[in-house]
């Protein structure tokens, strides 16, 4: 069994606030969760209202399909947040 991680870092050029940011997030967050069914919480990010970053994670006994779903996951990332700069981590894998 494995468990597959990928990290998203996120920047909100035009977020004004800490509710600003929440709002972005959480959609993101419930938009990645309902579509994949992975585990997606904000890890850091602290007072800075521009700049977040935001885990997925998911398990499973073959690594080809949480790869695939993490790629997938990432992608759909990228395109939730079309126009915010986001960088996409490396898919690790825990065993």
């Amino acid at each position: 069994m494995a468990v597959a991680v990928l990290q998203l870092h996120i920047h909100l050029p035009y977020a004004e606030s800490l509710k600003d940011r929440r709002m972005v997030v959480r959609s993101l967050k419930d938009r990645l969760r309902r579509h994949f069914n992975v585990s997606v919480a904000e890890l850091d990010g602290g007072q800075q209202w521009q700049w977040a970053v935001v885990g997925m994670a998911a398990i499973s006994s073959d690594r080809v399909y949480l790869q695939g779903l993490l790629e997938r996951a990432g992608n759909e990332a990228l395109s939730i947040l079309c126009g915010q700069e986001v960088s996409l981590g490396e898919i690790e894998f825990l065993d």
